[in-house]
Parts: C-alpha cells; sequence; structure tokens
C-alpha cells in the first residue's frame, strides 16, 4: 500500500512540475504552443451530434468529416450522414495560414440545391443549430492568435489533470463582435497542448457557455479529442459531440475539397 501511494504521489508531483514550468511562458506563447501541436497531415472521422434543449429533449445527427494540410492551409469538409432531414448538408471551410486574409467557408443546404458562401463577419454564429461556432468548427480547439490579447491567470486541476489558466480578449469591439464573446478563460493541459475545458462570456459580460472535453485519447500517435460537452448557460441548451472512427493512416483525395464535391455529397 505504501508502494502504491509513494508512486502516485511522485506521478502527481511530475505532472505539478510539467505544469508548473510551463507557467514561465506568456499565454500568447501557450497559444503558439495550442496552435502548433500536431494534428495529423490528413484524417478521416466520423462523429454524433447530441442536441438537447432545455426540456431535456434530445435529437441526434451523424456526420463524416475529411480534413487535409495543404502546405500551411487547412481544409476541411463535413457531410451530414443522417437523420434524412439534414442528410447531404455539407460545410467546407479553407483555413489560411495568412491572418491577414479571410477564410473561405461554404455551406450546402439540399433544400435550396444552393452553395452559399459564409462571411467572416458570421464566424462567431451557432453552427447549424449546435452550441458550436462556426470558427470553433473550423479552428478544433486551436485559435487565431492574432485576434486576442493574453493573460495567464495560474494553474488548476481539471478532471485531475494539471492545466494553465489563460485568459483570451478580443483585441477590439469588431473582434469582439465577430466572435460573440468578450472573453474566454482555457485551462490548457501543457502535456498535450490541448484545452481540458473553456469558459466563454458573451460581449455584455454574461457568462455564455462552457466546454469541456471529457475524453481525450492517442490515436496513431495523434493526441485526439473523443468527446466535447458544450453547455449554454443562457439557452439551456446542451451539444454533446462524440468521435469515432478516427483514422489519420488513409490517404484523403484533395477532390473532396471543393464546392462541386459538396453538392454531390458523400459517394
Amino acid at each position: 500500500m505504501f508502494k502504491r501511494i509513494f508512486l502516485s504521489s511522485l506521478l502527481i508531483g511530475s505532472f505539478s512540475f510539467t505544469a508548473i514550468s510551463q507557467t514561465e511562458l506568456t499565454g500568447r506563447q501557450i497559444y503558439e504552443k495550442v496552435n502548433a501541436r500536431d494534428d495529423g497531415e490528413h484524417v478521416t472521422r466520423k462523429f454524433r451530434l447530441e442536441l438537447t434543449d432545455r426540456r431535456g429533449v434530445t435529437r441526434t445527427e451523424e456526420t463524416i468529416g475529411y480534413r487535409k494540410y495543404f502546405g500551411d492551409e487547412k481544409r476541411t469538409v463535413l457531410f451530414y450522414t443522417a437523420p434524412n432531414n439534414v442528410r447531404g448538408t455539407g460545410f467546407l471551410t479553407f483555413d489560411y495560414a495568412d491572418a491577414s486574409v479571410d477564410d473561405d467557408q461554404w455551406l450546402y443546404l439540399p433544400a435550396l440545391r444552393k452553395v452559399r458562401r459564409i462571411s467572416a463577419s458570421d464566424r462567431g454564429d451557432n453552427f447549424l443549430g449546435t452550441d458550436f461556432t462556426y470558427e470553433e468548427i473550423k479552428k478544433e480547439g486551436k485559435i487565431e492568435i492574432e485576434d486576442y490579447t493574453y493573460e495567464v491567470l495560474g494553474e488548476e486541476i481539471i478532471d485531475g489533470f494539471p492545466t494553465i489558466k489563460v485568459q483570451s480578449t478580443p483585441v477590439n469591439s469588431e473582434i469582439e463582435k465577430e466572435l460573440g464573446v468578450s472573453k474566454v478563460v482555457s485551462y490548457i493541459d501543457p502535456n498535450i497542448w490541448m484545452a481540458r475545458k473553456s469558459v466563454h462570456w458573451d460581449v455584455n459580460g454574461n457568462k455564455l457557455k462552457t466546454i469541456v472535453t471529457p475524453k481525450i485519447e492517442q490515436i496513431d500517435g495523434i493526441w485526439s479529442n473523443r468527446n466535447t460537452l458544450i453547455t449554454n448557460h443562457k439557452t439551456g441548451h446542451q451539444t454533446n459531440m462524440t468521435f469515432f472512427d478516427i483514422d489519420f493512416e488513409s490517404s484523403v483525395r484533395d477532390s473532396i475539397f471543393s464546392k462541386q464535391s459538396l453538392q454531390r455529397g458523400v459517394r
């Protein structure tokens, strides 16, 4: 028994030391490491969305998604596969490395039979009835560094993991309006450079939503989010996203990242 307690203490101490040593970094440097973490040259995966309203009524949607890097440019495409009323809906985004260039985003709604471009100014809008924003779907836990100023607030244990607490504040009122937040407090795990939790406040300074990532695992050697739960404090709505069939090994064809592919859907 003593041996187990002693070993546990050593492990906790080593993780804590990692977190403490990383607080010498500035908030911006911490997020630069978050953005630089390896997320694979390409990936294919499915995810399930469980959307629950304040009455406890849940609807479930299924998607398949592909992501691929073209140099420093990241392209992502999502296709809804179920239920029938959303099947065929698609979302395509080109995330450019140059922060001065607006990213391109397109949405295809089968009922309209038309691909619609999503303006960069709409990136803080909720994505298709979820509690994710278009920006969060596109960035996948990373952020546009130049959108914020940063402050390290200390350290905190989240679900047993040492984290660094960082507050991010939009650099000006225009960015604040675009993103729909006045500040975000994130709890970054310095052992994997991913957020275990983040709390968002709206432009009026009210608590907007909390995002937690209770399940992060290594898949094909890459730290991967397996589950995200968002609770919207204003509406009582929840979004639970679960990833499965994650594949970093199989190749992804270039042609799938096109507006024509959005209209054709999954084949």
